[in-house]
């Protein structure tokens, strides 16, 4: 089979836990760029935070963020963009602020947070340390509601952080029973991620691969969490890292070595060797377009 596109999640696929992506990780990358291999990004993360990954690697091409919802070039242009609307994010919250948790609405210009002491060091840690750029604008509120009440906000997608995995699973059935319009992901056992319906990075590659005239079949998909599964199962190629879930190693096809063990850069190189550069596979009619 030959491959034209390679999507890369970017928390425990791309970066170390250091938080820094190893050298032969971007040589890998820019290894199959020069073979004319469209390189994307897929991630939760929000479009700042990834575009600033994305620079360092090197890639050009649009980026898949915020779950999927909103999709951009590197020039901020917008691809594709789905939001939650006013109401339904007053809503939502207004339903998750009776929980104990976390609440970070993340738009593509700025982040907005609930102020709330968490007794979870490590999950504090992931909530004010998200990898978000200097320049993306991150506020913390005393109360939500109020500010969205004299504020709306239309974000692409809500994250939710629980102290109590019971808390996550109650209010994963009650959303999904009270609200037709928005979906929740489940990253970990206490990541909640909220988006528009229909929403998700499988969703966001279908979208781009219809754009660039590559099918799923065509394409290769890194990642380690559970929202990767989907992409990972639908694409040519499903690779799981070895410090992912079970449940995600199970639906991929390869399992390549952990994220402090350059996994990216092993597999990438070891899949990508043998393919002839995409241009002289065109002028051997090999591939159409």
């Amino acid at each position: 089979m030959i491959y034209r596109l390679l999507a890369l999640n970017i928390d425990g696929t791309l970066l170390q836990s250091n938080g820094k992506i190893h050298k032969s990780t971007k040589e890998a990358i820019e290894y199959v760029q020069q073979k004319g291999i469209y390189v994307t990004l897929m991630t939760s993360r929000s479009f700042p935070s990834a575009k600033k990954v994305a620079r360092a690697l090197k890639i050009k091409n649009p980026l898949i963020t915020h779950q999927g919802a909103y999709i951009a070039n590197m020039n901020e242009k917008q691809n594709y963009v789905q939001r939650i609307t006013e109401n339904v994010t007053y809503d939502t919250i207004r339903f998750l602020e009776g929980m104990p948790c976390q609440i970070r609405l993340v738009h593509e210009q700025f982040s907005l947070a609930n102020r709330l002491k968490l007794n979870n060091n490590l999950l504090a840690k992931t909530v004010f340390t998200s990898g978000d750029p200097v320049f993306y604008s991150q506020q913390f509120v005393t109360s939500l509601s109020e500010y969205l009440h004299d504020q709306p906000v239309t974000p692409p997608k809500i994250e939710v952080y629980f102290e109590d995995e019971s808390d996550l699973q109650d209010a994963k059935k009650a959303i999904e029973k009270m609200f037709t319009e928005i979906e929740t992901i489940q990253l970990d056992r206490l990541r909640l991620d909220i988006v528009p319906a229909g929403v998700s990075k499988l969703k966001g590659l279908t979208f781009l691969g219809s754009q660039f005239g590559i099918q799923l079949k065509e394409m290769v998909v890194i990642g380690d969490g559970l929202d990767d599964i989907p992409a990972i199962q639908a694409a040519g190629l499903g690779v799981a890292m070895w410090n992912a879930e079970f449940d995600v190693k199970k639906a991929a096809d390869w399992v390549t070595r952990s994220k402090n063990e350059h996994g990216v850069a092993y597999m990438v190189k070891e899949h990508f060797r043998k393919q002839q550069p995409i241009e002289f596979l065109r002028k051997m009619n090999i591939i159409k377009n």
